[in-house]
């Protein structure tokens, strides 16, 4: 529901205000100057705000050109019972949206204020276009699949994560999606705003790991001109962009100390600061945060807040890895050749029972991203009708028969009676987890099937025997396991962090900041 924020030193005219866009369907909040407007301001930002000209204290014209300090895009109608044609001017000069001369009449005030409230909500649009974020509405997802549509799969698992996700999606309380890379936390994080009361409002997402300190602080709370060298204009950030929608903060465990201060005091007390300003800024946005990170671990290391983990953990969901849920790998394939088939243009190939039956054994490092990259392979290097288990046996680690996982390969079956994948050798791993990188950076030809790298790049150093490379997983904490294949990945490439990155499918600039955290804690080797 829009906000309207009615500013007038009389309280009758406040009142009568306020009834009319009342029952237009419209929220309302009043002061009686313009400090008072000042201050709720602070509090909340409204969608349009209507003032009086001549008021004790503060005229309507100085409130507006305060309001235009922090916030340009913001409409305000001006209404006087001094209609002159100067004042008229003056206000529209200094950036009113419209004029009202009182008296009015009830249905005069009520289209002048929606009009300003879809001016606002445009403008605010294209800002969050301009940005790279998604509107909400019907311009944002197309005519691709929508809330739960998007979750694929009729696993126990996906069933319950289905659950959670229409449970919570109509709270307005913070959520904070947990899994490993490649789960889908992302896909989760959008079908719950698409589910919400928030669905017609912006959804923007950042990448804390992306972005150093500086820019992740201007990024998500914008900053004034003149704030640091470079700041030619005043920028706005994501809490000011998804006013009214939702905020997506992805992995959240790599953003530092003084962020997470920040962030802390936006989930607390919903007001925050620009960049170089002192002045308080209300927002009304519901933060979803992603970790494939221990979070609790973290915050026993001393890298995470406490209170920040408190804040964010109030809704949690919890996304299985692919491994733990295989009978949806099969609908999951079948979605995505579907889906890459109709980008190429050309008909679905069929996915063969072999070929399912060797994905279900694979144990699935990458998750679904994986899978997807696998899917979107297969497609593009088929070209006929099927998808048989010759084309993804190799890739998985499985002969082309697809009579069982190769010795030591990633596609080791679980073992009877557990729900855990065996343990997978660090070098299928890379292979398996470089795939999506690395096809698209060699061509058609795909990675060596020796190494999992793509064409061009130098073979590994040798390693110790297979057996000796395990990384086991059950008992042990998921970062600890992470570490150390990455560790072990960089030694066998000699510290080059390019060919390290391309074998286990990550950015470069990712393993850099993993490393640097690490280095900070002291748990892997300063000169790595």
């Amino acid at each position: 529901m829009a906000l309207v924020l009615v500013v007038d030193d009389k309280d009758m005219l406040r009142d009568s205000v306020g009834g009319t866009l009342g029952r237009a369907g419209l929220e309302v909040a009043t002061a009686d100057s313009a400090s008072a407007g000042l201050a709720a301001l602070a509090k909340r930002r409204p969608d349009v705000i209507v003032t009086d000209l001549k008021m004790p204290g503060g005229t309507g014209i100085e409130l507006l050109t305060k309001v235009r300090e922090f916030d340009a895009d913001l409409p305000v109608i001006v209404m006087t019972a001094f209609g002159t044609v100067e004042t008229a001017v003056e206000a529209l000069k200094q950036g009113a949206f419209d004029y009202l001369t009182k008296p009015f009449e009830g249905d005069e005030l009520v289209i002048a204020v929606k009009k300003a409230i879809e001016h606002g909500r445009l403008v605010r649009e294209n800002s969050v276009l301009r940005r790279g974020g998604q509107a909400g509405g019907a311009g944002g997802a197309g005519d691709g699949p929508r809330g739960l549509d998007r979750l694929v799969g009729s696993s126990a698992a996906m069933r319950r994560v289905k659950e959670q996700v229409l449970a919570v999606a109509e709270s307005v309380g913070t959520i904070l999606i947990c899994g490993e890379s490649g789960t889908g936390k992302e896909v989760v994080a959008r079908a719950v705003h698409e589910l919400s009361p928030r669905s017609g409002a912006p959804y923007l997402g950042v990448n804390c790991a992306a972005l150093s300190e500086s820019l992740l602080e201007s990024e998500l709370f914008g900053h004034e001109r003149g704030a640091f060298t470079g700041a030619e204009r005043l920028r706005k950030g994501r809490f000011e962009l998804a006013e009214g929608g939702t905020l997506l903060l992805d992995e959240i465990s790599e953003v530092s100390t003084k962020i997470q201060a920040k962030l802390l005091r936006v989930l607390q007390e919903r007001t925050f600061e620009r960049v170089g300003s002192s002045t308080a800024i209300g927002t009304d946005v519901r933060v979803i945060a992603t970790s494939n990170v221990d979070l609790p671990r973290a915050v026993s290391g001393g890298s995470f807040r406490q209170d920040l983990f408190f804040r964010l953990n109030v809704l949690p969901i919890h996304l299985p890895p692919l491994r733990d849920r295989a009978e949806d790998v099969g609908l999951l394939a079948a979605h995505f050749v579907e889906r890459f088939a109709a980008r190429e243009g050309r008909a679905a190939p069929v996915l063969s029972a072999g070929a399912v039956e060797i994905m279900q054994r694979y144990a699935w490092p990458g998750n679904v991203r994986e899978l997807q990259n696998i899917c979107e392979r297969a497609v593009v290097l088929t070209r006929g009708g099927s998808i048989g288990p010759e084309v993804v046996g190799p890739w998985l680690g499985t002969g082309a028969s697809g009579g069982g996982a190769s010795t030591g390969g990633a596609g080791a079956s679980r073992p009877e009676g557990t729900g855990h994948a065996r343990a997978t050798p660090l070098h299928a791993v890379n292979g398996s987890a470089g795939l999506g990188g690395g096809a698209a950076g060699a061509g058609l030809d795909g990675p060596s099937p020796a190494t999992g790298l793509p064409r061009g790049f130098a073979e590994p150093k040798p390693g110790p025997a297979d057996d000796q490379m395990l990384v086991p997983v059950w008992g042990r904490h998921l970062e600890d396991i992470e570490r150390e294949a990455i560790v072990r990945t960089l030694q066998r490439f000699e510290g080059h962090r390019q060919r390290t990155a391309a074998a286990l499918g990550i950015g470069v600039r990712t393993l850099g900041l993993k490393l640097k955290k690490w280095k900070e804690m002291s748990l892997v080797e300063p000169t790595l």
